[in-house]
């Protein structure tokens, strides 16, 4: 006879607070949609560990505030477990939530289902995730705000893209006196002449507008605080990035060269894979992987999921 799910769920979770009591966890982080009985991971958690639920959508966040549980809320996109694992440290480690030298465990399984997966990490440690500490603070010359817009407008670009397909992406974000520097324009300028308050990519009209000019050849370049200055850029910085993993070709070199000569993140989607980079101080920082699609189960809700 087939054991309940709820079973092996619950299993888990009693097993990732002895988990987090033995590794002496800072933190434990679990998908809120994953995680049927809230008050069971909170009972088996001891301090110092402390419980952060990631939240995908509204019903996720009044789960979590009627038990009083800090919470992280993430963009709502079909990732791989490591994918969705990956998405959410980052964004927790760049709010500051996650520390260099802190362990935590990390529940998660396929979206929309009950947790299937443990994983307990040491920030530092995991050079895939977290290349970028002992550098300045992610958002150092960003804001938060639009370092988390631009993740998610990545993630919408990579999910549905045109006609079903990734559009090969890059988007610059940081210092603009510096980065404007290495920037030459492919075709007249989209953006210019418009008043900086129209061509901030926190307002939500700007969304589709990137879209619709994210298949244009050239990378869009924005300052730290969201204005949009530029689309079809070549971006010409004379310092290379590191060598590049295999497989990675002028797009990615871009993202690798104009980080590593100024202060600036950029993020890339791969028209290939969908998966999404982003790049610091000419380095690939962490790598976010779409989960393959089902053909027998085409909406992107319901894909099949593997462990990245």
């Amino acid at each position: 006879m087939a054991k309940d799910s709820s079973d092996f769920s619950n299993a888990i979770i009693d097993a990732a607070g002895r988990v987090a009591k033995s590794a002496s966890a800072e933190t434990l982080m679990a998908y809120a949609d994953g995680i049927n009985d809230i008050a069971r991971l909170q009972n088996s958690v001891q301090p110092p560990t402390t419980v952060v639920l990631i939240t995908r959508d509204d019903r996720d966040i009044q789960r979590v505030e009627d038990f009083k549980v800090k919470h992280l809320a993430v963009p709502q996109f079909n990732l791989t477990r490591m994918g969705q694992i990956k998405m959410a440290t980052l964004m927790a480690f760049s709010k500051g939530m996650l520390q260099a030298g802190e362990v935590f465990v990390f529940l998660t399984g396929v979206v929309g289902k009950r947790v299937d997966t443990l994983v307990v990490m040491e920030v530092g440690q995991e050079y895939e995730l977290f290349q970028s500490v002992g550098q300045p603070k992610l958002t150092e010359h960003i804001r938060r705000v639009v370092f988390e817009r631009v993740l998610t407008l990545m993630l919408e670009l990579a999910h549905e893209g045109r006609e079903g397909k990734p559009i090969g992406t890059l988007i610059v974000v940081g210092d603009y006196r510096e980065v404007q520097k290495y920037c030459q324009q492919n075709i007249i300028n989209p953006f210019k002449g418009y008043l900086e308050k129209e061509r901030n990519i926190l307002d939500q009209s700007m969304r589709e507008t990137i879209k619709e000019f994210a298949s244009i050849d050239g990378a869009f370049v924005l300052k730290g605080t969201g204005v949009i200055m530029s689309a079809g850029t070549t971006l010409t910085p004379g310092v290379p990035g590191s060598p590049l993993p295999q497989g990675l070709g002028a797009r990615h070199a871009a993202a690798a060269a104009i980080t590593a000569a100024t202060k600036s993140i950029a993020m890339t989607v791969s028209e290939s894979t969908g998966d999404i980079r982003i790049w610091r101080r000419g380095r690939m920082i962490t790598e976010i992987e779409k989960a393959p699609r089902d053909p027998a189960r085409p909406s992107a809700s319901a894909a099949t999921d593997t462990l990245g």
